[in-house]
């Protein structure tokens, strides 16, 4: 059975991008094969330097991948920063990166021209990456098109260690990218991410979601008239959450004109709020009995240390270490 790794950042309230993009997709792959999904909560340090708000996100979002779906008993759930050996073999990995690969690396350069501090952590997040991903012997990795050259280096970063020291020691993952997933625009029509601050909520409360999607920027084109299609912020997001009648419906709507941007983005709300219904529920229940959140993270921290020791003694052995 290939095993599946994926992981996901907790630095901020997860959002429709965070679901079609990345949680739905790792539900779904739960029964395609060994699925081992992390909390990146060393990433997070990038970008989060409040200790209590990483704290709230990290059980946040064990809360929201628990409620979308995430079955603890068919894959390993848990936390980045409960598995140490991660670190050691970013370090080691870290010897074999050449420093141009970073510097050219895409989220670098994309976050430090958005202001972001140029930090050694930012420049060797591909490291880091690479070791979250060769630590568990992965054979699989699911990423969007935007994310590929991530697995590119760490497919690199993996052929220079063995090559190094000339044994197949790390195993070369491959990239799954799933032809079908979503990219879902924010509300700026940009990709939605939480550092753009475009993002409508999972879990956000009914109030403040309808202001958001009340607040949508759209065009002065008459209610009578027909409205654009192409581009349509909101087509985009009403296919993610509703039927597929009533998707149709809303664009030949958009087309024939006699119906409103504000009906569209009320229709947009309630679709989005009954959609993300049945796990409100099942989050309420998780948040009721947070023991038992701790125990699945700890269970799945366990699995993935016995995986994780065994690939870093190959490691260590392999570079003179042991």
């Amino acid at each position: 059975m290939k095993r599946i790794l994926s992981g996901i950042q907790p630095s901020g309230a997860l959002h429709l991008g965070n679901y079609f993009g990345m949680m739905r997709p790792a539900v779904a792959l739960q029964a395609e094969g060994d699925a081992f999904y992390f909390i990146a909560d060393l990433h997070a340090l990038t970008t989060v330097h409040d200790p209590a708000a990483l704290r709230g996100h990290v059980r946040d979002t064990a809360l929201d991948f628990l409620a979308c779906g995430l079955d603890p008993a068919r894959s390993c759930f848990f936390r980045q920063s409960d598995v140490p050996e991660v670190t050691e073999l970013a370090w080691i990995l870290s010897t074999a990166m050449p420093m141009s690969r970073l510097e050219l690396a895409h989220s670098f350069k994309d976050k430090t021209a958005r202001g972001l501090e140029a930090s050694h952590g930012l420049l060797s997040y591909p490291v880091l990456m690479a070791a979250d991903i060769l630590l568990y012997d992965s054979d699989l990795v699911p990423v969007g098109r935007d994310q590929k050259q991530h697995l590119e280096i760490t497919r690199d970063l993996a052929q220079r260690f063995n090559d190094r020291y000339g044994a197949p020691v790390l195993r070369l993952p491959e990239a799954l990218i799933a032809e079908s997933t979503a990219v879902v625009p924010g509300l700026d029509g940009q990709k939605m991410s939480k550092s753009y601050g475009n993002a409508l909520e999972l879990f956000a409360e009914e109030k403040a979601l309808r202001k958001k999607v009340m607040g949508i920027v759209t065009d002065s084109t008459p209610v009578e008239s027909p409205k654009p299609t192409e581009g349509s912020i909101l087509l985009a997001l009403h296919r993610l959450v509703a039927s597929p009648e009533d998707a149709a419906r809303m664009e030949d709507e958009h087309r024939a004109g006699g119906v409103g941007y504000g009906d569209f983005k009320k229709r947009l709300f309630a679709a989005t709020w009954e959609y993300f219904a049945p796990m409100r529920a099942k989050r309420a229940e998780w948040a009721a009995d947070p023991a038992a959140v701790d125990e699945v993270l700890r269970a799945g921290a366990a699995k993935a240390r016995g995986v994780a020791t065994e690939v870093l003694a190959r490691v260590r052995q392999a570079c003179g270490l042991r």
